[in-house]
């Protein structure tokens, strides 16, 4: 019987350990996308317990809790204690059995306090007293877990109204980790709600000093501030979708939707549709121009619960895989900025696994031979960041595409313990090349092998991002 969690870990072949162990382990992190909060790293953030450094704001663990039975006041409550919301998760992980947080959470106490002994009920109190105590030594901060895990480079998820005071920090206080914004302009194309819409657009003409009266104002200011991350290191754009849109649209219509949400009227589903259709289109001209990156994460419904967003608000653990019949819109979407020129790189998230092979083969309509892999299909994302969503990208990249020119794995996370997810993710790939080896599907050319492993582990994200 194989040991739990031992140094070979997901990796059932010789092929396999010597590609992890010698090459992929080895490479530092890129982490193209993630949802750290930059003053953490500003300041070098000092967690007050294991509980704020792990469950603060991670609504996997919260979605477990809940369907475990766990009072709501151990997962987002204020008035229980780190140490009575620790005690619940730790009641909770025997039950996680075959899902990813079993593993997460063990490599992650391995891998950053060294813990070896499985988390329940009977280890809770002396596990979490252990992190505790660790987490009052220097280099148990925001900034030293970052060093722990051979980071290189992150990119947080930013507003364009923010205004990256904690990235200059950051920079300026000379930390040799590089922190890069990424522009996130969902709320600038959010007229499903009107009220919240008007209210931002006139946030985002007083920081750029632009007054906003009619739509082409606003894209004067979002111009701005676009230009404004650009002097700031950004080089990514993101954009959180349900779904690609296609609705033809006018310039008059577009200025009439904008009017319109701006006096709060509601608007149609066709209008709505029609207006972000628009707004897509006009932030990838401005990347191109920019010569950035765009990335589109799509398919998620969001704030199932109706209840609980009202209490809680978004990103608390309410969201699911959609069902969006979007190929066609997406086709015509990249299609149309290809036609124009002006179609940047491109990398595509789906939340539904069922479009593994939509995506896959959507890459090579728009490859142009500019750079290897401009148009790329995202690693397995939110519900499939685990061993068979991952598998599942990868092979699907495999068939229909050049997983030699992938550019790997990214956290998408809050936590500054999530960097493990690069580990799990490289463990992986080299079990699948270790096995295609060793089954004679693959040649044994070490030389190929360990090149393909360190530029999907590392290289191609350093590439391709031109960070």
């Amino acid at each position: 019987m194989k040991k739990f969690m031992d140094e070979n870990f997901l990796l059932e072949t010789s092929t396999a350990q010597d590609l992890f162990h010698n090459h992929a382990a080895k490479m530092p992190i890129i982490d193209y996308h993630c949802h750290l909060i930059p003053e953490m790293v500003a300041n070098d953030h000092k967690f007050k317990s294991i509980t704020e450094l792990w469950l603060g704001g991670d609504h996997y663990k919260w979605r477990a809790m809940r369907t475990n039975g766990v009072d709501e006041k151990y997962c987002t409550g204020t008035e229980t204690s780190d140490w009575e919301k620790f005690e619940k998760w730790a009641e909770t992980v025997p039950y996680t059995f075959r899902n990813p947080l079993y593993h997460w959470t063990h490599l992650e106490l391995k891998t950053a306090f060294g813990i070896d002994k499985l988390l329940s009920p009977k280890t809770a109190r002396e596990i979490y007293d252990e992190c505790n105590e660790k987490l009052q030594q220097p280099e148990y901060t925001a900034r030293g877990f970052m060093r722990r895990y051979n980071v290189e480079c992150v990119c947080t998820t930013d507003d364009p109204i923010d205004d990256l005071r904690y990235h200059k920090q950051t920079r300026e206080s000379g930390f040799e980790i590089k922190m890069i914004p990424a522009w996130r302009p969902d709320k600038a194309m959010a007229v499903d709600n009107t009220k919240n819409f008007a209210e931002y657009v006139n946030k985002l003409g007083e920081v750029a000093g632009v007054s906003i009266a009619k739509f082409q104002d606003m894209i004067d200011a979002l111009q701005k501030r676009h230009d404004f991350f650009h002097e700031n290191d950004c080089r990514l754009s993101d954009h959180g979708i349900e779904e690609f849109y296609d609705e033809p649209y006018t310039d008059s219509q577009i200025e009439i939707i904008f009017e319109k949400a701006m006096r709060g009227q509601e608007l149609s589903q066709q209008e709505i549709r029609q207006f972000k259709h628009c707004m897509l289109t006009i932030f990838a001209e401005m990347d191109h121009a920019s010569d950035w990156t765009q990335q589109f994460h799509y398919g998620a419904i969001r704030d199932n619960n109706s209840l609980m967003f009202k209490k809680l608000g978004p990103d608390t653990g309410f969201d699911s895989i959609g069902e969006f019949n979007t190929a066609k819109a997406m086709s015509h979407f990249l299609d149309h900025l290809n036609a124009e020129g002006k179609l940047t790189r491109t990398i595509l998230y789906t939340l539904n696994p069922c479009a593994n092979e939509v995506i896959a083969t959507m890459l090579g309509n728009f490859q142009d031979g500019s750079c290897p892999g401009k148009i790329q299909f995202g690693s397995g994302w939110w519900f499939n960041d685990q061993l068979d969503g991952m598998t599942r990208q990868m092979n699907a990249l495999s068939v229909l595409g050049l997983l030699s020119r992938f550019v790997g794995m990214l956290t998408d996370s809050r936590s500054f313990l999530s960097y493990p997810r690069h580990e799990y993710f490289r463990r992986l790939l080299c079990n699948l090349l270790g096995n295609d080896v060793e089954k004679g599907l693959l040649p044994d050319d070490k030389e190929s092998l360990y090149r393909m492993v360190e530029d999907i582990s590392y290289y191609n994200a350093k590439n391709y991002f031109k960070f």
